[in-house]
């Protein structure tokens, strides 16, 4: 499990083929955080913030487990304004928040995870791709007094 780019701004993950994917997300979002001194980060704002894309990476690269064919790239970009996630699959179907068409059961486990992001996201969708479709979200940078430009303690 690599990373390919800027360790300042691009970070890369290949993920066709890799076993247990959301876990490697999740590990892989969680060192960019703290490359970018979100984790261990200084104020309450801020931790939520970085708990709310770790989530966010969760969800939309298990939905391309579960609905896309599997995962193909995990690309975690960021500017001084946002943070933007992308998770590639095969599948070109954009995706459809309450299940792919069904209604939504709060009662039931499962089918809700359009629903988080389309909560905790500033914004996200999809376009298609070569071999099937990429999905993005963006988020803000936090403001909790954190600059991508500062140096680390």
């Amino acid at each position: 499990m690599g990373q390919r780019g800027s360790a300042d701004r691009n970070w890369l993950l290949v993920l066709d083929g890799l076993p247990d994917p959301v876990t490697r997300s999740r590990e892989f979002t969680r060192r960019a955080l703290t490359a970018w001194q979100w984790l261990p980060a200084e104020g309450e704002a801020v931790r939520e913030a970085a708990e709310d894309v770790l989530l966010l990476v969760s969800e939309v690269v298990a939905n391309a487990c579960l609905h896309g064919g599997g995962p193909g790239a995990l690309v975690l970009d960021r500017t001084d304004e946002r943070l933007r996630i992308e998770v590639t699959d095969t599948n070109p179907a954009p995706p459809e928040p309450g299940g792919h068409g069904l209604p939504s059961d709060p009662a039931r486990p499962g089918g809700h995870g359009l629903l988080i992001v389309e909560r905790l996201a500033r914004a996200w969708g999809s376009r298609p791709g070569a071999l099937g479709k990429c999905v993005w979200l963006e988020v803000p940078w936090p403001a909790a007094g954190l600059s991508p430009e500062r140096p680390a303690p």
